[in-house]
């Protein structure tokens, strides 16, 4: 087979070698090789259930199909000497070297259009299992450190001012909630991803007996496309993998700014492992936090691609436009990028130390039991908005006198209330305070236990 273009046959003047680096797509969707024979080689299968291909050539493509897979996988950038246009002419040239014209017959009522729709989908639902695989470890690892600290206080912060003491698996069952919604909608888009294009053709369905119900079993595929000219054209279940790898970054993203504030010498509640750190050229004392400054830099990136995708796509009419073109390599890196982040995030988790005596010191300072005082002249029919603007005079009072509010002498607090007795020290108790918080949901022993179990049910499901 000469390597001639897919649809020369119309054009007189030759292609314009600048047009061609434009145009051509070959050096990065060739990430699709693998879906690309697979879709073929039910297709082919689909095309001899037409009476289009007999037995001995449905065997003698899929064969040489299958030579094309294992050249590539013995030398994958071979394909890089090609001068095909895309991955599907190079499949269809490297196919001719060992079927000969059936390379071409094989294209029988099938277009690129729908062929690139189901390659992507192909791949794309192998990549959204892969990613799911990684989310599950990183929530059994979310749930293995929040079993061993669930008796450690931190401060819990708001505006990153101390706030309330928390227990550090209370903490960490925070992120490992916004992981398990993470992997709901990563669930929700394979099952957007699982729908069959192929025999849409070009955009408008095709004329040949194709059974595309058996295409779509023959694929693994939940169901066919119902339109296909929304078939062609639907990059809607791309988009929603990088709505789902934008949220899982941001959620990455936020968890590693916590991390980086916690493991700098002003907090020094976590220490990172020597083996995902790394050192100043200059300053030999620094431990710097790479590894999660560069998951909080590519969420910024992968919410790009999300941003980038939906903008080439807001003005296109029905049905395939080459723009689409746009829509694989911001997929490609987002796949790459979002792996990796949850894969770091997991080896950070599992190696990093904490420092149980630092975050309670933490919790000793910035008034973190001022609402406890609060609570307590509200349990003496003190009205709640008055009981905390006496308490924000009390804490100023404290503060004046550079003492914690366990520390303050009673007739301190008397001097503002003759509803404070004795007593009111023992609400100040940390512990005490934390076992208070038995809600659901709450940071009480007894609540992370039965949130930590429920949260180990979520994740076998």
């Amino acid at each position: 087979m000469s390597n001639k273009k897919l649809w020369g046959g119309r054009f007189t003047s030759k292609e314009d070698p600048l047009f061609k680096k434009f145009n051509d797509s070959l050096e990065f969707d060739r990430e699709l090789l693998e879906a690309d024979i697979r879709g073929s080689l039910a297709y082919c299968r689909g095309l001899e259930r037409a009476g289009l291909f007999t037995k001995q050539e449905r065997l003698q493509v899929e064969s040489g199909l299958r030579q094309v897979l294992e050249e590539n996988r013995k030398n994958p950038n071979a394909i890089l000497r090609s001068r095909a246009e895309d991955v599907h002419s190079f499949v269809e040239e490297a196919l001719g070297k060992h079927a000969g014209s059936l390379a071409l017959k094989l294209h029988t009522g099938r277009s690129r259009n729908d062929q690139v729709a189901t390659d992507l989908r192909l791949y794309l639902r192998e990549k959204e299992d892969e990613l799911e695989q990684e989310l599950n470890r990183l929530l059994l690892t979310v749930a293995a450190l929040a079993a061993k600290h669930q008796a450690t206080i931190m401060p819990g912060y708001t505006h990153l001012q101390g706030a309330q003491p928390v227990v550090f698996s209370h903490y960490l069952l925070a992120y490992g909630e916004m992981f398990l919604r993470d992997r709901a909608r990563l669930r929700e888009s394979r099952s957007r991803t699982n729908v069959c294009p192929l025999g849409s053709g070009a955009l408008s369905g095709t004329v040949y007996r194709i059974d595309r119900l058996a295409l779509a079993r023959d694929l693994g595929f939940a169901a066919v496309s119902a339109n296909s000219m929304d078939a062609v054209s639907d990059r809607d279940f791309v988009l929603d993998f990088l709505y789902l790898s934008s949220v899982l970054s941001m959620h990455l993203s936020r968890m590693a700014e916590d991390l980086v504030l916690y493991s700098s010498a002003e907090f020094g509640f976590v220490q990172l492992d020597d083996s995902i750190a790394s050192g100043s050229s200059l300053m030999p004392q620094k431990k710097n936090p790479d590894a999660l400054e560069l998951i909080r830099g590519k969420s910024g990136r992968i919410i790009g691609h999300l941003l980038s995708l939906l903008i080439v796509l807001k003005g296109l009419p029905l049905t395939y436009n080459k723009d689409l073109q746009e829509d694989k390599e911001g997929l490609f890196d987002t796949i790459r990028s979002v792996s990796l982040c949850v894969r770091v995030m997991r080896k950070i988790l599992e190696k990093m130390r904490l420092f149980p005596e630092r975050m309670l010191a933490a919790c000793q300072h910035g008034y973190l039991d001022a609402t406890e005082l609060a609570d307590y002249l509200v349990a003496r029919k003190m009205p709640f908005r008055e009981a905390h603007h006496l308490v924000g005079k009390i804490v100023v009072r404290a503060s004046e006198l550079k003492m914690p509010l366990a520390d303050l002498p009673l007739r301190e607090y008397q001097s503002f209330s003759p509803l404070f007795g004795n007593d009111l020290f023992g609400c100040l108790n940390l512990t005490r305070i934390i076992a208070c918080r038995n809600s659901p949901g709450g940071t009480a022993p007894a609540a992370i236990r039965k949130a930590l179990m429920l949260f180990r049910k979520q994740i076998a499901q």
